[in-house]
């Protein structure tokens, strides 16, 4: 039995501006989680609130991006959700667990930089662990069923030294591309999203 517990919001503790059916908001990450603080969040177990439209479960997602913006890294879709197969992703990230809180992460912000850091390490064999993701904002979309349950959380991570990343497995087709020529990419609608969150096509 998996019993992963997972961090969510109830949907009707979140402001109504964040729930839009395409939500693209930039905010400092000190706003951010002043107002995940104030609502309260919950250590779900995972099968509980797979479909459970009462959760937003929150999810970093970051991009990648060469020190001066003009490479941002992008791979292919595939894995358990069958809908983004083949589609390009820009973002890196998961689900923030129960295993990401100690004695030492109490801070919720601390809590997602832990989940973040596991994340990296695990999606990467090899990635400079000493760079910090800056937040950009946040993404929502209630036009699909894995949307309806899932906030996303924007951060991007500045690689100095390409030769340093080196990806897993799991990110097929991995890829340094101009960052001017994203929006030519066929991408998952959170890519899309967060692109236009962080203003990519204008990194040129």
């Amino acid at each position: 039995m998996n019993m992963e517990r997972v961090l969510c919001v109830l949907r009707s503790d979140l402001p109504d501006d964040w729930l839009q059916e395409l939500t693209c908001l930039t905010m400092e990450e000190k706003e951010l989680y002043q107002i995940l603080s104030n609502a309260g969040t919950h250590w779900m177990p995972r099968d509980q609130v797979e479909d459970n439209r009462a959760y937003k479960r929150l999810i970093p997602y970051i991009i990648i991006q060469t020190a001066d913006g003009f490479q941002t890294a992008c791979y292919r879709r595939k894995g358990s959700e069958k809908r983004l197969h083949g589609l390009w992703s820009l973002g890196v990230g998961g689900h923030i667990n129960s295993d990401d809180m100690s004695e030492k992460y109490t801070p919720l912000s601390a809590v997602a930089s832990h989940g973040m850091q596991r994340e990296l390490k695990e999606e990467f064999v090899e990635i400079p662990g000493n760079l910090l993701p800056v937040f950009c904002g946040i993404i929502n979309e209630e036009k699909t069923k894995v949307g309806h349950v899932h906030l996303g959380l924007v951060y991007r991570l500045y690689i100095r030294n390409k030769g340093h990343v080196t990806p897993g497995a799991e990110l097929d087709s991995f890829s340094w591309v101009e960052t001017k020529r994203i929006s030519e990419m066929k991408m998952e609608l959170w890519s899309e999203m967060a692109a236009k969150l962080c203003k990519l096509n204008h990194n040129a």
